[in-house]
């Protein structure tokens, strides 16, 4: 096997509608693609695709149940976390501060969670091994 890289995150939802409308409108991911049942969003790196989680049978569980968390990088957390409070995002996790950078942890109207982390490195886009104690748990 030769994995090139992650190519998407992809989230089984209740109402893609719904979903779309807050990372598309709320979070401001852009759409890249869009079908009848799957869009994916993003610009570079892995997308994230949502789908509806049945067309026939109920969505269940959260994050916690299911241990999903999504983790976006911020430039300024305490920034975004007002804006969303704004636009009436439920604030999981207020901003917490450790050595590599602060965090805040949001959910999605399915109850996903999103970790939206500001990093302190000085490549703003770097990626670390383990934001240790930046999960919701």
């Amino acid at each position: 096997m030769n994995i090139k890289k992650v190519g998407n995150v992809i989230l089984a939802v209740k109402d893609l509608d719904k979903s779309i409308q807050f990372y598309n409108e709320i979070i401001g991911l852009p759409i890249k693609n869009q079908r009848r049942s799957w869009v994916d969003l993003g610009t570079g790196g892995a997308l994230l695709s949502l789908h509806p989680a049945s067309l026939t049978a109920q969505h269940s569980g959260s994050s916690i149940e299911n241990g999903i968390t999504i983790g976006f990088l911020v430039g300024d957390v305490a920034s975004a976390v007002e804006e969303l409070k704004e636009k009436g995002v439920t604030i999981y996790r207020d901003i917490i501060e450790k050595d590599s950078g602060r965090n805040a942890i949001i959910s999605d109207p399915d109850d996903y969670l999103i970790s939206l982390f500001e990093p302190i490195f000085d490549d703003k886009e770097q990626q670390t091994s383990g934001y240790h104690g930046f999960t919701p748990a």
